[in-house]
C-alpha cells in the first residue's frame, strides 16, 4: 500500500512563492511517475506538472516558467516550487503517483488528500 501526504499549502499574496511537498510512504520502488494536479472551484481537475523516474518533466502551459517540479527518490518525495503566483492559481492541489505492477499487469494510481493554495490579490 502507498500513502501520500501533502504539505506546504496556505495563503499567499500575488507574486509570492510557495513550495508544496508530497511524501510517499509504503512501497514505491516501482514508481513510474509523480505529479501535481489541481482543481479550482467550478472547474475540472487539471494536470499541473509531472516528473518521471528518469527526471523528465511536463508542465501545463499556464504554469510553465513559473512552477518547477522535482523529486527526491531517496526521500520518496516530490516537490512543487511555485513562483510568481497569481490569483488564478488558487485551487486544491493534489499529489499523484502512478505505479506499474508487473505482477498484476496494470497501473495503480494513488492520490493525496489535497492541500489548499489560495493566492490573494
Amino acid at each position: 500500500q502507498v500513502q501520500l501526504v501533502e504539505s506546504g499549502g496556505g495563503l499567499v499574496q500575488a507574486g509570492g512563492s510557495l513550495r508544496l511537498s508530497c511524501a510517499a510512504s509504503g512501497s514505491t520502488f516501482g514508481g513510474n511517475a509523480m505529479g501535481w494536479y489541481r482543481q479550482a472551484p467550478g472547474k475540472q481537475r487539471e494536470m499541473v506538472a509531472t516528473v518521471s523516474n528518469g527526471g523528465s518533466t511536463n508542465y501545463a502551459d499556464s504554469v510553465r516558467g513559473r512552477f518547477t517540479i522535482s523529486r527526491d527518490n531517496a526521500k520518496n518525495t516530490v516537490y512543487l516550487e511555485m513562483n510568481s503566483l497569481k490569483p488564478e492559481d488558487t485551487a486544491v492541489y493534489y499529489c499523484n503517483i502512478l505505479i506499474y505492477s508487473g505482477s498484476f499487469g496494470r497501473f495503480f494510481d494513488y492520490w493525496g488528500q489535497g492541500t489548499q493554495v489560495t493566492v490573494s490579490s
